[in-house]
């Protein structure tokens, strides 16, 4: 598959870039897909919240009455859940929530999302650039030279590249990742992928084997 590659300044190169079938011109594998995202979303979740049972509540130590004779209800302690102030019944408990996914399921997930993306025109390829100031400004201009400074962006370059990211870090549309490391989830939750010429090269080495 090739396309076009573009400049910084949004006017295109004059040159096409070859993005490899293997990744790129796939057949989207839909479970697979689902899998690798259930899977990202369940481990970012953090599993702390907690409620007190009647076990946790503080008092309640003695009887608040005897059993009989009363006229009232028996009760054996006034953090009873049934009473105000009282212990909480079958109440969420800290969990463990990760879950794991086969090597080969993620590589053919992140396959299916390129693929997916690619199919709908909503990849873009420009070429290397770094944002050696780390101004968000900089940045700013390259989008809206591309035309994308309304869409949500998934910008992935060659390798780590902090000033860059520094640089597009404060843009709520553009999340910055380095090629081998965006995740199915990353893929799918933007508008366009718009992928630095050398970018191309890492993702076929990672995935197109």
């Amino acid at each position: 598959m090739k396309v076009d590659l573009y400049k910084t300044d949004g006017s295109a190169a004059g040159e096409q870039v070859d993005l490899p079938d293997a990744v790129f011109a796939a057949k989207p594998h839909r479970h697979a897909v689902w899998m690798a995202v259930r899977t990202q979303l369940a481990n970012m979740r953090q599993g702390t919240v907690m409620t007190k049972n009647r076990a946790l509540v503080r008092g309640g130590g003695r009887k608040p009455w005897r059993q009989k004779g009363t006229g009232r209800a028996r009760a054996g302690t006034i953090r009873s859940p049934i009473w105000r102030g009282g212990g909480r019944v079958f109440g969420p408990v800290p969990r463990d929530y990760s879950l794991g996914l086969p090597k080969k399921v993620k590589r053919l997930a992140r396959i299916s999302a390129f693929s997916a993306k690619a199919a709908d025109g909503k990849v873009v390829v420009v070429e290397d650039f770094k944002i050696e100031s780390g101004k968000t400004r900089e940045m700013a201009a390259v989008l809206r030279n591309l035309g994308l400074e309304d869409k949500k962006v998934l910008l992935l370059t060659p390798g780590v590249d902090l000033l860059t990211y520094r640089a597009g870090r404060n843009i709520p549309n553009l999340i910055v990742r380095p090629a081998e490391q965006a995740s199915t989830y990353d893929l799918l939750n933007c508008d366009t992928i718009l992928l630095q010429k050398g970018a191309v090269e890492k993702i076929e080495k990672v995935l197109a084997q």
